[in-house]
């Protein structure tokens, strides 16, 4: 059977029985796997209205029927839960290498339910699976834990996932780190795995994944790496300065978010931009699994050494606090890698404090640590430590930047959507992915339908930044694509080179099927319309389809895109009829028989 193992893993912590389940391939195929299969499982199998906490809530780990396989950037899974954050469907992304174990391990998939009396982690060594306990490694950071675990079981080639302190103390931006510095980031999936007491899944496979078509697939992969290797972005930009080669694009472009959204454009972005960090701290490119593009670095300031920060990284850390201070950054995105916390949601938290402490709103007396003021070097990384360790004041920040501001009375200063925060995109001279940011299924995210790439980067055409035209068409066609990439186990970022087209035929070829390009837009079409189903079951309502009021009604001060701001209110009409959906943003009967999941 190409693409997929025909098989999932089922753990039960309450009872330790560790299943080994056929695959029901229809229904692989029908959500193509990754992101659409453990979101169809997850609709299946937990009440939407469920407490994120209570055991009875599922996270399924889920690769997709590429992941593994010979396709570039093959190195992907989606981690599947109801989000503590949000409420709503959490699906968090993340490479690395442990998905591709896992699937020469034999596994599409491992759904883990109810919660273990004790702490403990998941073996898994091709068949053979075990439920071990992991007292010895509670309380360790990311990479001692890695090393820990490597070590005790005596097999370097190991592949290990795991939690660090955060998602033990339930930070609800917790996140799950894998091969030490890859992170399913977004949503506070790492306190759903805390409140398992689940430490880490530790994976070794053996086994070979052979494509469906040998032929078809040996052709289509030599197109697709060719036009991987043609292209400027996964060619040259990405390549040469990672994801922060985005800092001073999107700063000249007015739309760098900057002191908690307060301003668009940081005077002093090129002290901290991919540049500045290949000139003054990378040690070397580093690459997931089968991947030509290599956008990660790994960087070194003093002793501290690791991967990262990426763009998004950079953003929340520097310009959204005021800082310039590059060597400051690297230390407190350690500070995350080894916590696990997700530094999107992590620099923006502090932010939105730093603008509460300026304001007078948060007292001096309140905090132990550093002031909180725009441009503390010593504030991002110190904060950081503390809301990983939820130690003091660090523990209000741990439960991110809405609930912060909420506390406080001004829960409009908390810049995220559906409770999570927003990432290095000012939607304000966007109009298009401010459209995506509102309508994402998860709350604030730039990657459930990269805008930027049309908007800003011309890809696969230039539009108009600010006008309205046609923008909800293209979101609209860009989260569906989105919702297949990652349903496939890819990387989005092959999305700058590739199109439909690309994807449709690597399926086919790996699969073993004939589907129409049109076929998998459908699939990913369905794939949105059920994690909005499950949303509207968790009573996150589309009056939630909103952007933080600052974006709505103050302009952009100075800059490039002076003077704009989001016009949402004219483009989500726009959206939901393009979506065939009610006028109130609810899927209609006739649109859920259409896909399927009626």
């Amino acid at each position: 059977m190409g693409g997929y193992c025909g098989k999932l893993l089922r753990v039960n912590l309450n009872t330790g029985e560790l299943n080994k389940e056929n695959l029901d391939t229809g229904i692989a195929k029908k959500f193509i796997g990754g992101r659409g299969l453990a979101t169809y499982l997850l609709s299946q199998e937990v009440d939407p209205s469920i407490d994120p906490f209570d055991p009875a809530n599922k996270i399924i780990f889920a690769t997709g029927p590429l992941t593994g396989s010979q396709a570039p950037t093959s190195g992907r899974h989606m981690v599947v839960t109801k989000s503590p954050l949000s409420g709503t469907v959490a699906s968090s992304n993340a490479g690395g290498f442990w998905s591709a174990e896992l699937k020469r391990a034999g596994f599409d998939l491992v759904i883990v339910e109810g919660k273990s009396d004790k702490p403990c982690y998941i073996s898994i060594n091709d068949s053979a699976v075990e439920l071990r306990h992991a007292e010895n490694y509670w309380g360790k950071l990311v990479s001692e834990t890695t090393d820990l675990l490597l070590q005790d079981i005596e097999d370097s080639k190991a592949r290990i996932l795991t939690i660090g302190p955060a998602g033990e103390k339930l930070s609800l931006l917790a996140c799950i780190m894998n091969d030490k510095y890859r992170a399913a980031g977004r949503s506070g999936v790492g306190a759903v795995m805390g409140s398992k007491n689940l430490k880490a899944i530790v994976v070794r496979g053996t086994g070979k994944l052979e494509p469906a078509k040998p032929e078809a697939a040996k052709r289509v992969l030599k197109e697709v790496r060719k036009k991987i290797r043609e292209n400027d972005v996964t060619a040259k930009g990405l390549p040469t300065y990672g994801t922060s080669v985005l800092v001073n694009i999107i700063n000249e472009s007015g739309i760098y978010p900057t002191r908690n959204f307060q301003q668009a454009y940081f005077e002093k972005a090129d002290e901290v931009s991919g540049e500045a960090l290949a000139e003054k701290y990378l040690v070397r490119n580093v690459a997931c699994y089968n991947c030509p593009i290599a956008c990660g670095r790994h960087s070194r300031v003093d002793a501290v050494e690791g991967e990262g920060p990426e763009y998004e990284t950079l953003w929340a850390y520097s310009a959204n606090c005021g800082v310039d201070d590059l060597a400051a950054v690297i230390r407190a995105n350690n500070w995350c890698n080894e916590y696990g916390l997700d530094t999107i949601s992590s620099g923006a938290t502090i932010a939105c404090a730093m603008e509460l402490y300026e304001k007078g709103i948060i007292k001096h007396d309140e905090i132990d640590g550093p002031p909180l003021t725009f441009g503390s070097s010593e504030a991002i990384v110190e904060w950081t430590r503390k809301m990983g360790a939820a130690e003091g004041f660090g523990a209000k920040l741990a439960l991110g930047s809405y609930r912060l501001a909420e506390e406080y009375g001004v829960p409009e200063l908390s810049m995220s959507v559906k409770k999570l925060e927003l990432p290095a995109y000012d939607p304000r001279g966007v109009q298009g992915h401010g459209l995506q940011y509102a309508t994402s299924n998860r709350g604030g995210c730039h990657v459930r339908g990269y805008m930027i790439s049309p908007e800003i980067l011309g890809l696969p055409e230039k539009l108009d930044r600010f006008s309205l035209e046609g923008k909800a068409v293209w979101v609209k066609a860009f989260q569906d694509l989105t919702a297949v990439i990652d349903s496939l186990g890819l990387c989005l970022f092959t999305s700058f080179a590739l199109e439909a087209d690309d994807y449709k035929d690597m399926f086919n070829a790996i699969v073993g099927q004939d589907w129409t390009k049109e076929t998998l837009l459908e699939a990913g079409e369905r794939i949105w319309n059920l994690e909005r189903i499950f949303n509207l079951k968790a009573d996150i309502r589309p009056e939630e389809d909103r952007l933080p009021k600052r974006l709505l009604e103050e302009p952009i001060p100075q800059g490039p895109s002076k003077g704009h701001v989001h016009r949402l209110a004219e483009l989500l009409p726009q959206y939901y009829k393009e979506r065939d959906w009610s006028e109130e943003g609810i899927p209609t009967e006739a649109k859920l028989i259409q896909l399927g999941i009626a």
